[in-house]
């Protein structure tokens, strides 16, 4: 691929790009099939709002004829097709960049898609049933005790809902983009590490932006696993950095250490829910009484 000229390159390119929309077309297509199933689930963080807020019944409003089709079959159908094909993209995106890279650096292939798939099917369920759930709750009680009652409109709420879903998702890519970086040698864990506190900043304000609340509390629950996952990357960074230069990372004591501190996890939960009657419920904190 290195000798291949400039309009090799744009066909090159067009060819993966057009093979990408194929498969989101795919996907689209196969969402179809659960359309109302697929609404239910993306319904189910407001009507718990609104529950939780005392509005009876708790629905959403349909202000123009062509709302509920434009959301239902449409937006949220392109969503789930760009979750469902995100490998094939991926891929398609492997096989572009691949030819430019060392025969060594090409095995890398298959963790970097799915890694860069789960991540951001990671971000998505992480922003639907954590940051999502809080923020719409905080933003539709906001007025409730000056004589206001809360009508969501479909496609705002789907509006609302697609934007926290894919920011957090693209997010969540954090790992993959340093290591894609130190893999083309544009950036080494030394440098990142330097500059730590300047990525820090950036990632609260990216949160700042993408928190659909205004509040810190929200803002945190943003920014503290993007914090995470940028250290995870300059981690990742750091083991191509190691087998560059023909060096073993020490798993052995690293995964020790680990695993203790996954036992005393666990040991900690396990008191929690025998001594203080904690349950666990598929939301945050994820443990109540």
């Amino acid at each position: 691929m290195l000798r291949m000229s400039f309009l090799e390159h744009l066909e090159e390119l067009r060819s993966r790009l057009i093979r990408a929309i194929i498969g989101i077309a795919v996907a689209f297509v196969l969402s179809l099939s659960f359309a109302n199933p697929l609404w239910t689930v993306v319904s189910a963080p407001a009507v718990q709002a609104l529950r939780t807020l005392g509005v009876n019944p708790p629905e959403l409003s349909q202000i123009t004829p062509m709302e509920a089709f434009n959301t239902i079959w449409v937006k949220l159908p392109l969503l789930c097709a760009a979750f469902i094909a995100s490998p094939w993209v991926l891929y398609q995106v492997w096989a572009f960049i691949s030819p430019g890279l060392y025969r060594r650096e090409r095995r890398w292939a298959a963790p970097f898609i799915l890694s860069s798939a789960g991540l951001f099917i990671m971000g998505g369920l992480f922003a639907y049933f954590v940051a999502f759930r809080y923020g719409l709750t905080f933003l539709l009680g906001i007025g409730m005790g000056n004589y206001v009652r809360p009508i969501v409109s479909i496609s705002s709420y789907s509006d609302m809902f697609v934007n926290v879903i894919l920011g957090v998702g693209l997010v969540f890519e954090i790992p993959v983009l340093i290591f894609f970086l130190t893999l083309l040698r544009i950036a080494n864990p030394h440098f990142l590490l330097q500059h730590s506190r300047y990525a820090i900043l950036a990632i609260f304000i990216i949160a700042a932006v993408i928190t659909p609340t205004p509040d810190a509390f929200n803002m945190m629950l943003f920014a503290t696993p993007m914090c995470l996952l940028f250290f995870v990357g300059i981690f990742a960074s750091y083991l191509l950095v190691l087998n560059r230069e023909g060096r073993r990372f020490p798993w052995g004591i690293t995964l020790t250490i680990v695993i203790l501190v996954l036992l005393l996890l666990a040991v900690g939960i396990g008191l929690a829910i025998t001594r203080y009657h904690l349950h666990v419920v598929p939301r945050w904190p994820f443990f109540v009484r």
